[in-house]
């Protein structure tokens, strides 16, 4: 049952915004946001919908009066889990936003994600200036750096009163999001005033309530360059194979989506879709029959196959007990296990030449692509408008064409995945023209 999505305040916003906005402008772009302004979670109608309530999101955007002193308040930016192309256009875009439109000028960043704000590390806490961040959105990775893994949000928690921080902006993934909504229940049980904002950072695109998070199209862009040379290193064999292993651990957004631009993908493997590599269905026969069929059409016999990092694993006897600091499931390696298979099934039957390819660790790396770099700047302009109103306990979202603002608790009990039975798929298996029949989809 879907909710209202109801985003946690930290009590009236009585200080009038420094913004120059209008709350009555004819020029609708240059209005104040209020928050009775909502965007629809269904935005289609259905004919057997009568009477149907229409469930929405906060809209995102700047307030007409903020809830904090901008002359007395500190905010905090800390950076979580794997890097991801874009981070340092979010840090930049917070630092700048806060510094010249809000009049904020004690910002910090916390060293080593969440393990920053404990005292046995020793990290050191970084003031962040416009001076030292108006180049970063030019480098990969993140400035702050980054870790995995939980820490204790009472001790968190005791960092944020100790060096008066008021604002902590959380910029990660669904682990991040985890702990950003433990430390928003930290400070409820203390009763004190400080806004925690959660900023969705992802590769994968595994972030419910949010179409696409940041640096998921750099990522795939980045990708569909080594689908490209994986096609040409294919063909350059007679019956040659290449596996290319991308990120997706428990979803397949970049595999899917860097196969579907760049047509030369043969098979794709998703973690959301089972599959067997056995018998007249599996796809070893498969990739096998798509040799014939070449080799019929007088076509060079060649195969590019996709793989996410989480695809496969019931068939290597992964059963997820083995976890990583964050919790997260300790994944076998599917690419080389598809190596070793394909070289098995064809010793005795056609001369394959398999190689693979693994440019994940490239691809996370980078710098922002333009089009990502919009989007961080616009996530990031939202994320501090939230946090200056005294919005908590909330992450900023894009649904249906907008920002909007989305409660902590709700992005954490829920995960974004491809539909198997939806249209996405079906495209998908259209552009590659592998056999739909070689999988199960789960209901």
């Amino acid at each position: 049952m879907k909710k209202e999505f109801p985003v946690k305040l930290l009590g009236a916003a009585r200080i009038p915004s420094p913004l120059p906005l209008s709350c009555d402008s004819i020029q609708e772009e240059f209005q104040f946001v209020n928050d009775d302004s909502r965007i629809l979670h269904d935005v289609a109608i259905r004919s057997s919908g009568k009477g149907q309530k229409h469930f929405s999101f906060e809209q995102a955007g700047p307030r007409s009066h903020s809830y904090f002193d901008a002359s007395k308040v500190r905010a905090g930016i800390v950076t979580c889990g794997g890097l991801c192309p874009g981070i340092n256009n979010v840090i930049r875009t917070i630092v700048m936003q806060l510094h010249h439109n809000y009049g904020v000028h004690r910002i910090h960043g916390f060293r080593y994600g969440f393990q920053g704000f404990i005292p046995s590390y020793q990290h050191e806490i970084v003031d962040l200036k416009p001076a030292n961040v108006q180049n970063i959105h030019n480098l990969g990775g993140s400035i702050l750096s980054s870790s995995r893994g939980p820490q204790d949000p009472v001790e968190m928690v005791d960092c944020l009163e100790r060096n008066n921080i008021r604002i902590l902006y959380c910029i990660g993934g669904d682990g991040t999001l985890c702990g950003a909504h433990a430390i928003a229940e930290e400070v409820g049980r203390r009763k004190e005033n400080i806004s925690i904002i959660g900023i969705p950072k992802t590769i994968d695109n595994d972030i419910p309530y949010c179409v696409k998070t940041f640096g998921f199209e750099t990522a795939f862009s980045k990708a569909v360059e080594s689908v490209q040379a994986a096609h040409s290193e294919a063909y350059g064999y007679n019956y040659g194979v290449v596996i290319i292993k991308l990120m997706g651990r428990n979803s397949g957004f970049i595999a899917a989506n860097t196969s579907l631009a760049c047509p030369d993908v043969n098979f794709v493997l998703i973690p959301e879709v089972p599959f067997t590599l056995e018998g007249e269905k599996g796809v070893l026969r498969s990739l096998e029959r798509g040799f014939e069929a070449k080799k019929d059409l007088g076509r060079h016999p060649h195969s590019v196959i996709v793989v996410a990092e989480g695809a496969g694993q019931d068939l290597m006897g992964n059963t997820g007990k083995d976890l990583d600091a964050s919790g997260n499931v300790r994944f076998r390696d599917i690419g080389y296990f598809l190596k070793e298979k394909i070289q098995d099934y064809f010793k005795d039957r056609l001369p394959v030449n398999i190689k693979l390819i693994e440019p994940s660790y490239m691809i996370r790396s980078l710098p922002a692509n333009p089009h990502d770099a919009i989007f961080c700047y616009y996530l990031a302009d939202h994320a501090v408008h939230a946090g200056m109103a005294g919005k908590t306990d909330m992450m900023v979202g894009y649904w249906n064409g907008h920002f909007t603002h989305v409660p902590l608790e709700t992005v954490i009990q829920e995960e974004k995945r491809i539909n198997p039975h939806g249209e996405f798929w079906r495209q998908v298996l259209f552009s590659t023209g592998q056999p739909g029949d070689m999988y199960s989809p789960q209901n």
